[in-house]
C-alpha cells in the first residue's frame, strides 16, 4: 500500500482527556446561559476559558492549530461576555447609537475570524509554497 504524503497528528492522551474535559464545561457554561441558571452559566467561565488557553499555549508550535485555538479562545471570550450582559441586563443598553451591551461581543468574535483569515490568506499559503519550493 502506497504511503500518505500527509503527515499524522496526534494527541498524547492527556492532552485529549482534557480536552474532552473541555467541551463538558462548555456544554455546562451554555447550559447554565440557556437555561438563565446563571451561577453554572457564570462558574464556567473560567475552566472553559482556562482550559481553551492551555490548549493554545500547548499547540503554539503548529501554525494551523494556534489559529483555530485563538479563534476558539475569542469565541469562549465572546459567548461569556455575551452571557453575561444577558443576565446582568445591560445587553440591550444602547453604548453608541444602535450599538448595545450585546453587540460588543462582536470584537472578540471579529478578531478570532481575523485570526482565521490571515491563516488561511497569508499563512497557509506560505507553508504551501514553501512546501513546494523543498520538494522540487
Amino acid at each position: 500500500m502506497p504511503q500518505s504524503e500527509d503527515q499524522i497528528y496526534s494527541i498524547p492522551a492527556p492532552y485529549r482527556r482534557m480536552e474532552n474535559m473541555h467541551i463538558v464545561f462548555w456544554l455546562l457554561k451554555d447550559i447554565g446561559w440557556c437555561m438563565l441558571w446563571k451561577p453554572l452559566g457564570l462558574s464556567m467561565i473560567v475552566p472553559t476559558l482556562t482550559i481553551a488557553l492551555i490548549i493554545t499555549w500547548r499547540t503554539r508550535s503548529m501554525k494551523a492549530e494556534l489559529a483555530h485555538n485563538l479563534a476558539i479562545v475569542f469565541w469562549i471570550s465572546a459567548n461569556s461576555y455575551w452571557m453575561i450582559s444577558e443576565f446582568i441586563g445591560f445587553d440591550t443598553a444602547r453604548v453608541w447609537g444602535e450599538i448595545t451591551g450585546k453587540h460588543l461581543a462582536l470584537i472578540p468574535f471579529f478578531t478570532g475570524l481575523v485570526i482565521l483569515l490571515y491563516y488561511y490568506l497569508v499563512q497557509k499559503p506560505r507553508e504551501h509554497r514553501a512546501e513546494q519550493v523543498a520538494t522540487l
